[in-house]
């Protein structure tokens, strides 16, 4: 079967070259002369707070360049111009973190409006700003006032401010510098989701569900700790947790928009609606590839982080100039600095690295609300504030604190209680805030020595330079748990504590290895051998598995190889479990079996073959390798790793001798293929040309407000290949195959002529709805392409088209 399936697949996106660039770019970077800086449209504001002028550049792909003659006044103006592009995002950003949403959307919000509260930073902020690189308190000071600026300015000039604010009738709220530190849970959280979850499924089937459950690397069997009782996982033990990390819900605030005018938000919004949790995707890709193994002599570095697909996007490209400082990539727009690009000596990005850095403590509790902890009972720190509710007086909340962290739950009896200690409500731990120093570093070294500091998330870095060097180091909290594997909830009686954290040398690293490159995709990348447990639960590796194929068989990498290799389709659960069944089960001439394997956005064959993994095939498995029907039924589908062993391996499914599990492999796998056929059939008609995949799998991004707000929020609907599988990630859940995680930034670096870099940002650079920024990159996106990430000042003047100079107030 491996003959009839490419090693190497482009996906089908239309990429064109330039010969005046000579990279692959999109129709907005034509060849035609671009226009000089004159030509662009000229705004300028005076604006309090600032020491001299800066200016602000914005190119035709909607990037703007920062230039100042100070670092204050250039994180300054990074923050005017975050609010300037992003301002409705960032006030929801820090509404949601801060627990202020009641302030502006009425009562239905106060319980997440708790729950937040519980997830601040509540330390010591001497400490915490010393946890930082230097300077960090003065730049995060800087750049809320400039946000603030911005705001400010839109008090005098209202056409400034988005349109969301008057639909829905409030005004974005001020900033200080402890609103960017102190807000913790808009990161990448970590396993108490998980660790809860296995506690209610093996408290209601037993430990067998483990075995067509997880799928935990280093190959283990998660333990129950002495003294845990399972059954206190009922259903609502971490309903804090989720209100508190999760986004805020849109649906709703679109079904708010509906309903009526703004002032009737309170009485139409129902308080159980509101507590949708985000759906996180922590994904990522990234690679540096030596000079040796690059067509430009040079090295180059790739890096997609995957996200759960917005309007507006999470990141944000930006390009920041002072003396001493030169740097361009992404980050958030809440957060000042970058933490993906380079600074004109080196490259770096990021995919997540899975250290477990969250732990729940399963407390014994009296009525009155102490918990045992050794031989004594501790009262847990209570704390009382005001929440302010639009249209009503402001409420009264308490939240209680323990000595491992803030108290999610309590039983009904008053006899249990369960608390989160998680790394990342320790100092220094604001996530992706210590890219301000890792964007200074100059060289191997110094990149090592930043990384010392990296908290949260964890993270895989990928780093290049001008020397030509290429490395890989893995960064992030780790907790030192000296007697219990981190899987379950814990007693909290004291008997399981952290002892510190590992030192960031413990962790291995790799530079210039001989193979000439390194790769990450969120696998299980600790070297064979490695004595220390950083976590057991990792991504699948089939994404890292096809970066690291492809560019072994790339000897000439170019910048074009690795932006098609970011949009890669190839489906290496297709190419297995085809493999695997061709032949002995199903036919030669199945369609299946000459297909190619990649879920192009125009194949039927992907659309036939995703039904079947996900909707028969996977499902008929696990009811197969389950030890009861009612644990099949409760997981419904199984792990995609585990429907390829148990394709591979059907005796571990099927049981008796290899030939009977063979054969009954064989019947099931011809009976649910028949089915998921049928399926279409009855969903799109016969033809299966009404099947293409990317008729089916599509990125719907819809603005809450689109009823209200018209044409101006709207952004095309656009076909999608690949799955969550594909390096290509477009990860979907259930029969209605939209799109819900995946890359919607996207950099390939040149290291060392950086004005060949290519980005995308999708659906577009400004959250603000009828710019011409605000949708103008989903559809180069969604064919695989990328433009010109321009970095030196007569590029980046060239393709300016609004040009904005922020002055001084003049003295009186």
């Amino acid at each position: 079967m491996h003959d009839r399936i490419r090693s190497h697949r482009a996906p089908r996106c239309r990429l064109l070259f330039p010969v005046c660039l000579g990279v692959a770019v999109f129709l907005g970077a034509a060849c035609s002369a671009p226009s000089s800086e004159s030509d662009a449209t000229m705004q300028s504001f005076e604006v309090p707070g600032l020491t001299e002028a800066a200016t602000i550049s914005v190119d035709r792909w909607g990037v703007p360049h920062i230039r100042a003659n100070s670092e204050a006044d250039l994180f300054f103006a990074q923050g005017f111009n975050a609010a300037r592009d992003r301002l409705w995002q960032l006030d929801l950003w820090k509404r949601r973190g801060e627990g202020l949403l009641s302030e502006a959307f009425g009562p239905a919000f106060l319980s997440k409006d708790r729950a937040a509260r519980l997830l601040l930073y509540r330390g010591d902020m001497y400490t915490e700003w010393l946890s930082y690189g230097a300077g960090t308190k003065r730049i995060v000071s800087s750049f809320a006032a400039g946000i603030n600026a911005f705001i400010d300015l839109s008090e005098q000039q209202p056409d400034l401010l988005p349109p969301e604010f008057e639909e829905l009738g409030y005004r974005p709220s001020r900033w200080t510098p402890e609103s960017v530190v102190r807000i913790r849970s808009s990161g990448l959280v970590r396993n108490a989701a998980s660790e809860a979850r296995r506690a209610r499924a093996m408290a209601v089937f037993g430990p067998e569900v483990l075995d067509v459950r997880d799928v935990l690397l280093p190959e283990h069997r998660a333990e129950v700790p002495e003294g845990l009782d399972l059954s206190v996982f009922a259903e609502d033990v971490l309903e804090n947790y989720r209100l508190g990390t999760g986004a805020v819900d849109f649906e709703q605030l679109l079904r708010v928009a509906r309903a009526g005018e703004p002032e009737d938000l309170t009485s139409r919004l129902a308080s159980a609606e509101l507590m949708r949790a985000e759906e996180v995707w922590q994904g990522s890709n990234n690679w540096a590839i030596s000079p040796a193994r690059s067509a430009t002599g040079r090295p180059i570095l790739a890096d997609d982080p995957h996200r759960t697909v917005a309007v507006p996007s999470l990141r944000y490209l930006v390009h920041l100039t002072a003396p001493g400082l030169d740097v361009i990539g992404a980050g958030e727009p809440a957060l000042p600095g970058i933490s993906i690009g380079h600074n004109g000596t080196v490259a770096f990005g990021l995919t997540v690295f899975s250290i477990d850095q969250e732990d729940l403590y399963v407390y014994r509790t009296r009525d009155d609300g102490a918990y045992r902890y050794g031989d004594a009972w501790e009262r847990p720190t209570v704390v009382r504030e005001l929440v302010p509710v639009r249209g009503s007086d402001p409420e009264e909340i308490e939240l209680r604190f323990t000595r491992h962290g803030p108290l999610l739950w309590q039983d009904d009896s008053g006899q249990a209680a369960v608390a989160l200690r998680a790394a990342w409500l320790e100092p220094g731990m604001a996530p992706y805030l210590p890219g301000l120093e890792l964007m200074r570093a100059r060289d191997w070294q110094q990149f090592v020595d930043a990384l010392d500091r990296w908290g949260a998330p964890s993270e895989n870095q990928a780093y290049a330079d001008v020397d030509g060097n290429i490395g890989w180091k893995p960064a992030g909290r780790w907790p030192v748990r000296p007697n219990w594997d981190g899987l379950l909830p814990v007693p909290g009686d004291g008997r399981y504590e952290w002892q510190g954290y590992r030192d960031m040398d413990a962790l291995p690293f790799e530079l210039n290895p001989e193979r000439g490159f390194v790769a990450t995709a969120n696998e299980n990348n600790l070297p064979e051998g490695f004595p220390l447990i950083a976590g057991y639960e990792w991504a699948a590796d089939f994404r890292a598995t096809r970066i690291r194929e492809v560019l072994a068989e790339s000897p000439a990498h170019s910048l074009s190889d690795s932006v098609v290799l970011q949009n890669d389709v190839v489906s290496l659960p297709a190419r297995r479990i085809l493999s695997a069944l061709c032949g002995p089960a199903l036919p030669a001439d199945t369609p299946l079996c000459e297909w190619d394997g990649a879920l192009d956005a125009d194949s039927s064959n992907a659309t036939l073959f995703e039904t079947w993994l996900r909707s028969t095939l996977g499902p008929a498995l696990l009811r197969r390798a389950a030890a009861t029907a009612e644990i099949a039924d409760a997981l419904v589908s199984p792990d995609v790793r585990l429907t390829v062993r148990w394709v591979e391996e059907p005796v571990e499914a099927f049981g008796g001798t290899e030939a009977e599990a063979g054969q009954a492999l064989a019947a099931l796998a011809r009976e649910t293929l028949s089915s998921a056929r049928q399926q279409l059939v009855e969903r799109f008609g016969e033809d299966p040309e009404n099947w293409a995949w990317g008729k089916v799998h599509r990125a719907r991004l819809v603005h809450p407000l689109l009823e209200r707000l018209g044409n101006r929020a709207a952004v095309p609907e656009v076909p999608r290949g690949g799955s969550g599988e594909t390096v290509g990630n477009t990860v979907y859940r259930g029969a209605s195959y939209d799109q819900l995680g995946g890359a919607t930034f996207r950099m390939v670096l040149d290291v060392g002529e950086w004005d060949n870099s290519l980005a995308n940002n999708s659906p577009g650079q400004s959250g603000v709805p009828g710019s011409e920024h605000y949708a103008d990159l989903i559809e180069p996106w969604s064919r695989g392409e990328a433009f010109p990430l321009l970095y030196s000042q007569d590029r980046v003047d060239e393709a300016t088209t609004l040009r904005i100079e922020l002055r001084p107030v003049a003295d009186p």
